[in-house]
């Protein structure tokens, strides 16, 4: 396993005491690393050394001192942070996952912190201030430079195009020569440092065309932007959501999505950095759903927020199961007079419970991607209908022999019957359980719901009150009749 590890040796009276961070990777603890720990614990608590330490810190890879922070207790890590100068500060902050860098804020750092976000770009600042409580982010904003620009994002929603776009970009008018486009985009490097797409306005300023950046450099001189142009372009609103426009890119194959306003003009841009943060973001906030947890849930939640954010789905999973035992019971004298059957009511349950599931799970995927057409969603569903009937018949089959080897042990009345009832029980189970959870997240995604809310709780339960309600027309039929 190779590591990578920053070292120094502030001095103190009695000889150097040498402080080397091995990289953690995936952030799992490394044992070389407790010693170091303990070392900077001390010389934070007695407030020693702390020129010596700043300087060492300084030589340390950013990633480095962000994962020595996270290992502190908070309080030494807000008193660490706090002696740091600005840099390396900005770069530590930007390696901090954004539930670190409001942890690590409190009122004496606030000062500290306006240092670091005037160094940033707009887009940057606003990406850093969502990560912070909505007051202080407030009182951070009216302090930096750029107000106006932050001020512009922070009129949008959180997860909008208008919140994310970068609004540095390079839209130059149709008439403009290639030569003169390639002479511009070169000026602009410093200041956007990665263009891959030039966009082209018509003489009132409304974007009309784009020229990806390949295409420029391989165009005949003299030719103006207007003949090289393409205006088969897609793009978006400022009110767009993040995951429409996730999708958009997707689908049509996107580096950048352009962002115009109601007038047509050009005000931003989403860029592959934020597209690739927007995808991990939405597949984070959809397995926290599939999971019964609120998309915004945090690992430093206080304790209301995570009763606040859980007890519904919990609740939800509450009434689906007394609904199941409800059933249950009703059908009490069949237990009565077979108490065996009992013992298959978990094995229904659970095959339910998998099978309905896994089905959403994949539907699930396919809209959040953008695969799901609306063409193609009769042939999904006939596809899941018989996958599910070849899966349900092959466990069927195995629950059967298992019954029927079973009794060959203990005593079952009716062997044969009660192997032919569970099978048929589970074959139905499977098949329903599928077929509920490839439609119901598309469905509800119809309705405009996010679909991930489909799996989970919803579709456990909901399978557990039909697998019952199948298990015991089953057993009915073919072993109690």
């Amino acid at each position: 396993m190779s590591s990578a590890s920053s070292s120094a040796a502030p001095a103190d009276s009695q000889g150097p005491v040498p402080l080397a961070w091995h990289r953690e990777p995936d952030n799992e603890p490394l044992a070389e690393n407790e010693a170091v720990l303990r070392a900077i614990r001390q010389m934070v608590k007695e407030g020693q050394h702390r020129s010596e330490l700043v300087e060492l810190l300084k030589l340390w890879d950013p990633i480095d001192v962000m994962q020595m922070l996270v290992r502190l207790r908070l309080k030494q890590a807000r008193k660490l942070f706090q002696w740091l100068p600005a840099n390396p500060s900005i770069k530590v902050i930007a390696a901090l996952r954004p539930e670190f860098r409001s942890l690590l804020m409190e009122e004496s750092t606030l000062e500290q912190f306006r240092d670091i976000l005037a160094a940033l770009d707009p887009e940057d600042a606003t990406e850093m201030l969502n990560g912070f409580p909505d007051d202080i982010a407030e009182e951070l904003a009216q302090r930096l430079p750029d107000i106006e620009d932050i001020a512009y994002r922070a009129a949008f929603a959180d997860d909008s195009a208008g919140r994310i776009m970068a609004r540095k970009f390079v839209a130059l008018p149709q008439s403009c020569t290639v030569d003169d486009a390639v002479a511009q985009i070169r000026a602009e490097a410093e200041r956007i440092r990665k263009v891959f797409t030039l966009y082209v306005l018509d003489d009132e300023g409304r974007l009309v065309g784009s020229v990806e950046l390949g295409r420029l450099l391989l165009a005949p001189e003299g030719a103006t932007l207007q003949n090289v142009m393409s205006s088969d372009f897609i793009a978006v609103t400022p009110e767009t959501d993040q995951e429409d426009v996730l999708r958009l890119a997707r689908k049509r194959d996107m580096r950048t999505v352009p962002v115009m306003d109601a007038a047509g003009h050009l005000v931003g841009r989403v860029t592959p950095k934020q597209l690739t943060r927007i995808a991990a973001e939405e597949a984070s906030e959809d397995l926290l759903l599939m999971s019964g947890v609120s998309g915004e849930s945090k690992t430093n939640d206080s304790v209301w927020r995570i009763v606040r954010g859980r007890l519904p789905w919990l609740l939800a999973g509450l009434i689906g199961a007394t609904v199941a035992a409800s059933v249950v019971g009703s059908f009490e004298d069949q237990l009565a007079r077979a108490a065996i059957l009992a013992a298959f009511i978990p094995v229904t349950m659970s095959m339910a419970g998998n099978a309905g599931l896994q089905a959403s799970a994949v539907a699930v995927q396919g809209i959040a991607s953008g695969t799901l057409w609306s063409g193609d969603i009769g042939f999904r569903l006939l596809r899941e209908l018989g996958a599910a009937l070849i899966n349900g018949l092959i466990a069927a089959v195995i629950l059967a022999c298992l019954t029927i080897a079973a009794s060959l042990v203990i005593p079952i009345h009716a062997p044969y019957n009660l192997a032919l009832a569970t099978s048929m029980s589970l074959l139905c189970v499977t098949t329903i359980a599928a077929m509920v959870g490839a439609t119901i997240p598309i469905a509800l995604d119809k309705l405009g719901v996010d679909p991930a809310m489909a799996t989970g709780v919803f579709i456990t339960s909901s399978n557990d009150v039909l697998g019952v309600l199948v298990f015991f027309g089953m057993a009915t039929a073919f072993y109690l009749g």
